[in-house]
């Protein structure tokens, strides 16, 4: 039940010759990114789009040939810091779309690359205080 959320794109993802014989179902919110695969067992990944920090769009020959491509992500997500949205219809357009959404929220969000870097400055051996 999808209770009346309101899905910026929606897609599944394709197999051979783009037809949509698939269990992974890709739903973009205004927020999120939400990732639904399996058939008897389902689950749902979640990304929120303002920690999405990478992105970057994969076209082989052979997803090309049925106007497909895949786009990697990169986030900051604890479980789930890399993942792929496989095989879709107008890949170049989503990830265009995905990467001016996820730009949105972190300005509305305030978020600068710069918090999710690792700091170092705790690496050090705290038997020497």
């Amino acid at each position: 039940m999808e209770n009346n959320i309101e899905y910026v794109w929606k897609d599944k993802k394709r197999t051979i010759f783009g037809l949509p014989w698939t269990f992974t179902t890709y739903k973009l919110t205004k927020d999120k990114l939400l990732i639904e695969s399996g058939f008897l067992s389902k689950k749902e990944e979640e990304v929120r789009l303002y920690r999405i920090m990478d992105l970057t769009l994969n076209r082989p020959f052979w997803q090309r040939i049925w106007g497909l491509g895949t786009i990697h992500c990169c986030t900051a997500d604890k479980s789930t810091p890399e993942f792929d949205v496989l095989k879709i219809k107008n890949a170049e357009y989503v990830k265009n779309l995905l990467s001016d959404m996820v730009e949105e929220r972190r300005d509305e969000k305030r978020v600068s690359a710069r918090e999710y870097m690792d700091d170092d400055t705790d690496d050090f051996d705290h038997d020497h205080e």
